[in-house]
């Protein structure tokens, strides 16, 4: 009987750490917070570095599955193991996992599909102020929970974007 339990136990404990325990905890939730670091997942970051490795696991001894070279981009955190490691996934859907310190807080945004237009007022009919060319990355200043607009700096113009046109800010999130 006390060995059945204690196989018991070291199963709970293994998948508990493991990064599989992680995925499930994941998808038990849409949004939750972590108690890691206490912040709420899924949540955008971006790249801290020119150059970041995206590796299988969440530890240095797993192999590196990707490397990125777009400071900047943004990436969304979907789980957290401990304290250091993030699970994230980028705009193409690839997912893995990252150190925190590979991350920063910095918001930005990545146009998708084709070249936008950024608008000089939320309003599909407001004067253009520039075209933007598809998986340029911006910084994301505002945009209203309520709103289907984010205002954004792309280069030296700052102006607005509907959310559609664009990956790094949650539906009905709102960033001041």
């Amino acid at each position: 009987m006390n060995k059945i339990f204690i196989a018991f136990v070291v199963l709970i404990l293994i998948f508990s750490f493991s990064p599989l325990g992680v995925s499930a905890q994941k998808q038990s939730s849409a949004e939750k917070t972590n108690v890691s670091s206490g912040l709420p997942l899924p949540r955008f970051v971006s790249l801290r570095f020119d150059t970041v490795r995206l590796r299988s696991g969440p530890g240095a001894n797993y192999p590196v599955r990707w490397l990125y070279k777009r400071k900047h981009m943004p990436v969304e955190i979907i789980a957290e193991f401990g304290r250091t490691w993030r699970q994230i996934r980028d705009f193409k859907g690839t997912e893995g996992w990252m150190h925190k310190t590979q991350l920063s807080s910095k918001r930005t945004v990545i146009i998708t599909q084709q070249t936008r237009t950024l608008r000089l007022k939320p309003d599909s009919n407001s004067q253009p102020l520039a075209r933007i060319e598809p998986r340029v990355i911006a910084e994301v200043s505002y945009c209203s929970k309520d709103s289907g607009w984010c205002k954004i700096t792309a280069d030296v113009y700052e102006g607005w974007l509907r959310r559609v046109e664009f990956w790094g800010v949650n539906q009905r999130e709102a960033i001041n």
